[in-house]
């Protein structure tokens, strides 16, 4: 018989950056999925940004994130392509204590199905930063809903076992988070 108690739904606090040259908060139908999705599963939205891509640009906006004590998640949509521009990847690597290898990993094997082997062009990745989850994707609406239903909504769930980012995450770590 298991006597651990059972997982309760934690919210978390979650910012959402968008990069592109091109889109308005208006335009913006890849952060404003983020903020639909993560509203509806009970999160809150802690600040959403539109930045150009510029890697310094980016890496200022998600050091000043990492080091506020109430945004736990950082979600970045945009960036991650090959053009001369794309940035976000170098703009964020370098500020992460550790890397979450299995999130590109994942990440491309579920877009197969979307996208066939165009996925391998993804450079999405995820990490651990000062008790903050960054996750960076590609900035296409389809590719955000992906993750977000295929990764993100079952591993910012307390509840998601065996186990899942909420206890690695500041102010959530003290909750229990596994059933």
């Amino acid at each position: 018989m298991n006597h651990k108690a059972e997982a309760q739904f934690v919210p978390l606090n979650i910012a959402v950056l968008t990069v592109s040259d091109t889109r308005t908060q208006a335009t913006d139908t890849s952060g404003q999925l983020f903020v639909d999705r993560l509203q509806a599963a009970g999160h809150s939205l802690a600040a959403r940004v539109l930045l150009k891509d510029d890697l310094y640009k980016i890496r200022a906006q998600v050091a000043t994130w990492i080091a506020e004590d109430q945004v736990q998640v950082v979600l970045i949509t945009g960036g991650t392509g090959f053009t001369g521009r794309d940035s976000t990847p170098e703009a964020v690597a370098c500020l992460l204590d550790k890397q979450v290898d299995g999130f590109g990993e994942l990440f491309r094997q579920i877009s197969v199905a979307d996208i066939g082997t165009s996925t391998i062009q993804s450079r999405a990745l995820a990490g651990l930063a000062n008790g903050t989850l960054v996750c960076c994707l590609p900035g296409s609406t389809n590719a955000c809903r992906t993750a977000w239903d295929g990764i993100l909504a079952e591993q910012l769930d307390a509840r998601h076992g065996p186990c899942n980012f909420v206890p690695h995450l500041k102010q959530a770590a003290a909750c229990e988070s596994r059933g």
